[in-house]
């Protein structure tokens, strides 16, 4: 009998010890610094004269990560260019592996984009189709997400980014919106990948938003110069499709999105409709491709790990029946990415982007040159 009460407080013991150790308290500083240098060329006199070369700092964060139990935490602030700006600052509760509740102010899961942050963009900047559609800024609200071995599915409801900043009696109504992804990836294992996805995204204007603005800078944050955008009046509502595919097969992988945008507009005005889509073409030469499933996405390749890219994005922001000319943009891109170590990455870039019938942008046509480089951070 006293063997069996031994045995009993032994793993009354062990369960108390490994209670004890899941509800500490962890504190973990996080922060990332971006260095940037390009030389950059415009056709179109207007937009060379922003053309200048130089380098820049455009991204400079600190922040901390704080976990207790099943719940976790995050606040990021930025102080780029010497100005704080708030960014992901969110409460998470794990129910267990696979599902997590997150709340608060971050970048909701939609579309491909959503598998890394602005620092991990493997073309070194977000493809214009994801920007101009206005998909990968920060909102507040909740978003649930679930991942296991053949499926990752997010919901999210949320307000517009203008609520985290500013107080009702400014805001008027905040406008309001529901967004989804949901991917399936029945091919996970190292080398041999391969997914298929689709987003929803349906949003509902502010009260003081009726006017959406949708713009594409052009890819390069040494300068900061519009290449597309469209102002669309009288908006009631959006709503975004996505679809996306990724594959890989030892150092060879595949990424692409297509996204679709419609904007319902007040009485008898004409919606708005636009599209755009990207693909990826990886090669990572001494390493194979290996895969996420709660980001549901390639993961960052090991360190040591030379990556070429070769990278197309094709946006089309006009509407003739509509009345609305965003401009077309097409962007050839070529980028090499050396993984130095788990917190450090060397990219060198190379984007010809053709742009224009655009009134948002005052010219017809437009090619952009730009090389660029960039040493980075992140722990």
């Amino acid at each position: 009998m006293k063997k069996y009460i031994m045995a009993a407080a032994l793993v009354m013991g062990f369960a108390a010890a490994a209670n004890a150790q899941e509800n500490k308290l962890v504190v973990k500083p996080s922060g990332r610094i971006l260095m940037d240098a390009a030389f950059l060329n415009s056709s179109n006199k207007t937009v060379d004269e922003q053309c200048v070369d130089g380098v820049n700092v455009p991204d400079i964060r600190i922040g901390m990560k704080v976990s207790y139990g099943k719940w976790e935490g995050k606040a990021d602030i930025g102080y780029a260019r010497g100005s704080v700006s708030p960014k992901d600052i969110f409460i998470q509760y794990n129910f267990n592996k696979q599902n997590f509740l997150r709340g608060g102010y971050f970048v909701h899961q939609f579309g491909y984009q959503s598998a890394t942050s602005s620092s991990f963009k493997v073309s070194m900047e977000e493809p214009e189709t994801h920007s101009a559609f206005g998909v990968g800024g920060r909102l507040v609200g909740l978003m649930y997400e679930h991942s296991d071995d053949k499926f990752m599915g997010t919901g999210s409801v949320y307000t517009d980014a203008q609520s985290f900043k500013k107080q009702t009696n400014h805001t008027g109504y905040q406008g309001s919106g529901f967004l989804t992804r949901l991917v399936y990836h029945p091919l996970i294992e190292k080398g041999n990948l391969f997914h298929v996805g689709i987003g929803l995204n349906y949003e509902l204007a502010a009260e003081n938003r009726s006017n959406m603005e949708f713009k594409a800078p052009y890819p390069v944050r040494v300068a900061g110069i519009n290449a597309i955008g469209a102002k669309i009046t009288d908006a009631k509502n959006d709503f975004k499709f996505s679809g996306e595919l990724m594959a890989a097969k030892g150092h060879v992988g595949i990424e692409g999105q297509y996204i679709f945008m419609n904007v319902d507009r007040k009485g008898d005005a004409k919606s708005y409709n636009a599209w755009g889509a990207y693909g990826n073409l990886r090669f990572l030469l001494n390493n194979e491709y290996e895969y996420v499933k709660n980001d549901a996405g390639i993961a960052t390749p090991a360190p040591k790990s030379w990556e070429l890219v070769a990278a197309y994005n094709y946006t089309d922001m006009n509407d003739a029946k509509a009345g609305f000319h965003g401009g077309k943009l097409s962007d050839w891109a070529l980028t090499m990415n050396y993984y130095i170590n788990k917190y450090m990455i060397w990219r060198v870039s190379g984007h010809i982007v053709r742009a224009g019938e655009s009134d948002y942008s005052g010219f017809n046509k437009n090619t952009f040159r730009v090389i660029e480089t960039r040493l980075q951070f992140k722990f």
